[in-house]
């Protein structure tokens, strides 16, 4: 009988430390992939003024935001990594730019052209 009981408390504690350790796990995971956020400033190259209500989108995303009345746009709760900034305006060049982002906070400042 005793036997039994040591075999259990045995085992229950084994399972105790094993589901700590995969906790722990989950938590160092989610604080590597901690999520960062790209900001931004839409001008217009030649004056510099901000441009209202440009398309900004991620390239390979479902992700799309519109600049506002200060021509800021943002996008949140983002992976670290690489990725394509489209931005589009009518009577603008569609502009690409490439981002790698890795600290919490990443500002862009894109400068658009005139369409001839």
């Amino acid at each position: 009988m005793k036997r039994i009981i040591i075999a259990l408390v045995f085992t229950i504690s084994i399972f105790a430390v094993q589901a700590k350790e995969k906790d722990s796990k989950t938590n160092n995971d989610a604080e590597n992939t901690a999520a960062v956020v790209i900001s931004g400033n839409v001008a217009d190259k030649k004056s510099g003024e901000a441009l209202v209500g440009v398309e900004v989108k991620i390239e390979g995303t479902d992700m799309k935001t519109y600049t506002d009345f200060d021509g800021n746009f943002s996008f949140n709760n983002l992976k670290p990594g690489e990725y394509k900034v489209v931005t589009s305006y009518i009577s603008y060049q569609k502009k690409t730019d490439v981002v790698n982002i890795s600290s919490k906070e990443n500002n862009l400042k894109v400068k658009l052209e005139a369409s001839n």
